[in-house]
């Protein structure tokens, strides 16, 4: 019953998110999920996947993997071919304004209004009661973004970064942020990670953020979950990966290296069981062993059950 699984949540440390006077496990949950365009074009089939409060998630995989239509699924911009999905508790295409004000999606692809900043923020804040006026005007001139000049006379990079602002001052409990890095430079790329780290993640809010460029969110997400052809291969907190693996580099690949490539610094390569002579854990490294070798990836992290144990 669900005393008994909000109890099990409990010990094992797992948030809770709370809306109103409800208490739910995760704040996203699809089950057995399938998703097609038409016949011929499969997303999903079958996906088994759910967020939790807490969380940075970086939503990784291939262009054409099927994380947009993921996102559009999840805030209610299409409907599942079969399947379910519950956000914040709601179905998403039934488009409840008790789930729309707690979510905002940031698309890859935007088209903004001949309109000054401000004037599209007064249209847009009220849609979002927990919006913070005061958070977009600090981001907008943490970004140095110039407020008196028309959102369609700017250029791409600055009219991502003001939609980056106007997400993150919505507050909302779910963002999710698509490819937010595309068409930033090297500096604003910068800027937004220090942004995100700021952020108060404490209690019901969780952020998703989805790129093919993983080096643009290292050090920045707490859980990493990678899509490929409609399946999840890989879905772990960073905690779990640092006590698993060990990045390392040197003149030759050990025995055992689970993935390995050259480098400037001779080879890099991952190893089984975490150790702290390595290296922080290297995203982009940990990605191409998954995309290599899926199976090899889930084994390290798959308890292994001993002849004993299989014939009790």
């Amino acid at each position: 019953c669900w005393i008994n699984s909000f109890r099990g949540a409990v010990k094992s440390g797992k948030k809770i998110c709370v809306i109103g006077s409800i208490f739910f496990l995760s704040m996203i949950q699809l089950e057995n999920f399938h998703f097609r365009y038409d016949r011929k074009k499969i997303v999903f089939n079958g996906l088994q996947l759910s967020f939790h409060p807490g969380f940075i998630y970086g939503l990784l995989g291939k262009n054409g993997t099927g994380k947009s239509t993921l996102f559009k699924n999840i805030c209610g911009l299409l409907k599942p071919t079969h399947g379910s999905i519950l956000t914040l508790g709601f179905t998403p295409f039934d488009r409840n304004p008790g789930m729309l004000r707690d979510v905002f999606l940031l698309p890859e692809e935007f088209h903004v209004p001949p309109i000054r900043i401000q004037d599209w923020a007064r249209t847009m804040a009220p849609l979002y009661p927990r919006f913070d006026y005061a958070l977009f005007e600090n981001l907008l001139k943490e970004f140095e973004i110039p407020t008196d000049n028309e959102m369609s006379a700017m250029s791409l990079g600055q009219k991502k970064k003001c939609l980056i602002s106007f997400s993150l001052a919505t507050n909302t409990r779910i963002l999710l942020m698509d490819e937010p890095t595309n068409g930033l430079d090297i500096l604003s790329k910068t800027q937004f990670k220090q942004i995100i780290r700021k952020l108060n993640l404490e209690g019901d809010r969780c952020i998703i953020i989805s790129t093919h460029q993983v080096k643009d969110i290292e050090d920045l997400v707490n859980r990493i979950t990678v899509i490929d052809s409609g399946n999840i291969l890989f879905d772990e907190n960073t905690e779990a990966i640092s006590s698993k693996l060990s990045f390392e580099s040197g003149s030759r690949v050990p025995d055992g290296a689970l993935y390995s490539e050259p480098s400037s610094r001779g080879f890099d390569f991952i190893l089984a069981n975490g150790s702290s002579h390595g290296r922080q854990p290297d995203m982009e490294l940990l990605y191409k062993l998954i995309m290599t070798n899926p199976a090899v990836a889930h084994s390290v992290f798959t308890p292994q059950t001993t002849s004993h144990e299989r014939h009790l």
